[in-house]
């Protein structure tokens, strides 16, 4: 049977840095207000030039790297995002241009924050039933250019980023199971409520903005992720106290807290980055993998659970052997 594993991890964060004292000089708001809500003491905003494509360029090379491949045996490419380069082509079709593969597959996945999961879903299903030996499964955001930067309930919650990994063919199993699903009866709890096909003029005047409802989602999310991580460990028969890591959605450290409670994992076992990073969207499960990978805390062979919950409402797990 064919598995299949991570080979290698990468990750992109812009240069500029807004940190909560430098949002209080823009709204009514303050670090302590900002860091006893949501945890998050700074994020990175792309610069104006700046693509998801670039950003998912820099994340790919890094796991290209770290997984001692060539480009060319890239046979698929998956890219989650809610800030694409273009309505179209997809931001997969101009990384796979710019990396220099031609004939693979390449597709953007719109599940916002739930993005990367929903990715790496089908990837594993591609390689596993052999229409892909070599996956490319990236998260590439810029929610900046979705923030009102004068609402300070959304504006305080969410930075840029990318993160990539490598997925390949294996004879052991890597990417144990994944588990995806949605609801849309929660549309209208955490949206931008305007688009191609709706309420367009606000778009072209640029007020096509981020909105959420905090405490519905908040409750919706913590509930959800609880759910989630038992199904995930029962489909498995593994026991929570076999895990190694909770790797999260980054969304907010209160959420983040009460999904580690739900597994009884302390939060030394938790991968946190969303004091530096924010809410990245389907970029932070990425991100925050390679970070632990990269600085040595997670190693091969340790048991990881990657869970997210998203706009949708979304979400998804996935129980990994790395």
């Amino acid at each position: 049977m064919t598995y299949s594993r991570i080979a290698g991890t990468g990750s992109y964060l812009p240069e500029k840095v807004v940190t909560n004292q430098d949002l209080e000089k823009m709204m009514d708001t303050s670090d302590e207000w900002i860091r006893e809500r949501t945890g998050i003491c700074r994020r990175h905003t792309a610069a104006e030039d700046e693509t998801c494509s670039d950003m998912a360029l820099a994340a790919a090379g890094q796991a290209i790297e770290m997984a001692g491949i060539e480009v060319t045996d890239i046979d698929l490419i998956i890219v989650g995002t809610v800030t694409p380069d273009k309505i179209f082509p997809s931001t997969a079709c101009i990384l796979q241009r710019r990396l220099g593969i031609r004939g693979c597959p390449a597709m953007d996945i719109q599940a916002a924050c739930s993005g990367f999961i929903y990715a790496l879903d089908l990837a594993r299903r591609q390689i596993e039933t052999g229409g892909a030996t070599t996956a490319l499964v990236i998260g590439s955001e810029i929610l900046s250019r979705l923030t009102n930067w004068e609402d300070r309930s959304t504006a305080v919650l969410f930075g840029d980023g990318a993160g990539a990994v490598i997925l390949q063919a294996s004879d052991e199993p890597g990417i144990i199971s994944t588990h995806i699903h949605s609801d849309g009866e929660f549309e209208d709890l955490l949206e931008v409520p305007w688009g191609i096909s709706s309420n367009y003029e606000a778009v072209r005047a640029g007020e096509a903005y981020i909105q959420m409802q905090g405490n519905a989602v908040f409750r919706k999310a913590v509930g959800t992720l609880g759910s989630m991580a038992q199904e995930t460990l029962d489909g498995n028969n593994v026991d929570k106290h076999d895990l190694d890591w909770l790797v999260p959605h980054q969304a907010n450290l209160r959420i983040i807290a009460a999904a580690a409670k739900k597994v009884d994992l302390p939060m030394d076992r938790v991968v946190v980055t969303v004091d530096e990073h924010a809410n990245t969207s389907s970029a932070s499960i990425p991100l925050a993998l390679d970070t632990a990978v990269r600085d040595g805390r997670i190693q091969r062979g340790q048991l990881l659970l990657f869970e997210a919950f998203g706009a949708g409402f979304t979400w998804g797990s996935a129980l990994v052997r790395f």
